[in-house]
């Protein structure tokens, strides 16, 4: 059997980029880049009026004067006309192009305006000199310089990358293909969950939970449903292991006469990584990969252990093979137990607890109430496990652990502590 830092091992050294894909850039929203991207063009391109006023000459301040004619009017988005009187200037907005014979702006707000009634010109006073030459002007290049990289392969595209890469011109982008997933429930006791289960029966609600949370990695998804039925599978299965990236099987997978899966998949050509790990929940978990075709995470039935095990690897595994950082390396978080907790078996022990900060900004976890592996509501009052280590049996409070989250929004509350 097993512990659980080696069964990491081995469940990350399968993990392989997904191929590459081209799509239209607005419908690469949460993708990640499989390309580097760079400025086309310097970061502003030109030298950029920061505030609405007027662009003057600075060096006329040095000569005293204060009172400027109103010469034009530019927009942004208008090609700009030089300013040649140097006592002169150009009514200006947000926005555009400093015009040449110009290189400073002074804002509306410390401005004054008048009107000859002789000429009909305008005047404007500045009633709170610059500072100094380029005030109120975004210089050209300030922020990037044609050439460098903007954004590298790897980056997750959210909302800001996006903009800049629309602001370079990238109408298409590389991206990593998303993951193929068939989740698979077994098990003859599982019935549709728009039916009414006999007393024996329940629904089959562990394949939406995996389905739910796979989709959230970035996996499209496809569900099936197989009974505890060796010919049934035998044929059945080969297919989603040719045709998915990964198949997660929920069921079918500990020492009972009827869980069938671990045999049926070796006899299919799927390599067995491991059964079993020194972990609870979730102990009996099965993983194996196909060569050519799909990795396997066969976890057991009971929902919580089905639902740690899909958070403690599975999940990485998905966001690893599309090159997302946030895997096994990154997937936990230090947490600070809030109470004593024991634990006597020589088991690493997935608890169940609920984060929120202290007043102080601690990131307390809370241990929560569960029925065992079981108790599927135990899980909604809980937003991540705490992973304590076997080689310990009593954790006192403020024993720092990783914690691992599953639910968005990871602070369910803030309490004063």
């Amino acid at each position: 059997m097993l512990s659980v830092e080696e069964a990491t091992r081995r469940v990350a050294a399968t993990i392989r980029p997904l191929p590459p894909e081209f799509l239209a850039l607005p419908l690469a929203a949460g993708r990640i880049l499989r390309e580097d991207l760079h400025a086309d063009r310097d970061f502003p391109p030109f030298n950029r009026v920061a505030m609405d006023g007027i662009a003057v000459r600075f060096a006329a301040f040095e000569t005293g004067l204060t009172e400027f004619r109103i010469e034009r009017t530019q927009f942004a988005g208008q090609v700009p006309t030089p300013l040649l009187d140097p006592h002169a200037a150009t009514e200006i907005m947000t926005g555009a192009m400093l015009p040449e014979g110009t290189d400073t702006v002074i804002r509306y707000e410390d401005l004054t305006f008048r009107t000859d009634e002789a000429t009909g010109h305008r005047f404007a006073t500045v009633q709170a000199l610059p500072p100094q030459a380029g005030h109120n002007v975004h210089p050209r290049a300030a922020d990037r310089h044609q050439g460098d990289l903007l954004l590298p392969a790897g980056t997750h595209l959210g909302a800001a990358e996006l903009a800049v890469a629309a602001t370079i011109g990238a109408t298409t982008v590389a991206v990593t293909r998303l993951p193929r997933v068939a989740v698979v429930s077994t098990g003859d006791e599982l019935v549709p969950i728009a039916e009414r289960p006999l007393p024996h029966q329940i629904r089959r609600s562990n394949a939406l939970m995996l389905q739910a949370a796979a989709e959230q990695a970035g996996a499209i998804t496809q569900t099936f449903h197989f009974n505890d039925d060796v010919a049934v599978l035998q044929e059945s299965l080969p297919a989603l292991l040719a045709e998915f990236d990964a198949v997660i099987l929920s069921g079918g997978v500990s020492k009972g006469k009827a869980d069938f899966l671990p045999e049926v998949l070796r006899e299919l050509g799927v390599e067995q990584i491991f059964h079993e790990v020194q972990q609870r929940p979730g102990k009996p978990f099965w993983f194996g990969e196909k060569p050519g075709g799909a990795v396997v995470f066969a976890l057991p039935g009971n929902p919580v252990s089905t639902f740690v095990n899909f958070y403690r690897y599975a999940r990485p595994w998905l966001l690893g093979v599309q090159q997302s950082t946030t895997s096994f390396e990154t997937g936990s978080i230090p947490a600070v137990l809030a109470t004593e907790v024991s634990f006597r078996p020589k088991l690493t022990h997935f608890l169940l607890v609920r984060l929120e900060y202290s007043s102080s900004g601690q990131l307390l976890a809370h241990p929560e109430r569960a029925g065992g592996s079981g108790d599927l509501a135990s899980l909604l009052t809980s937003n991540a496990f705490l992973e304590l280590p076997p080689e310990q049996e009593l954790f006192p409070a403020g024993t720092i652990l990783p914690a691992w989250r599953f639910r968005c929004g990871a602070v369910l509350a803030t309490k004063a502590v």
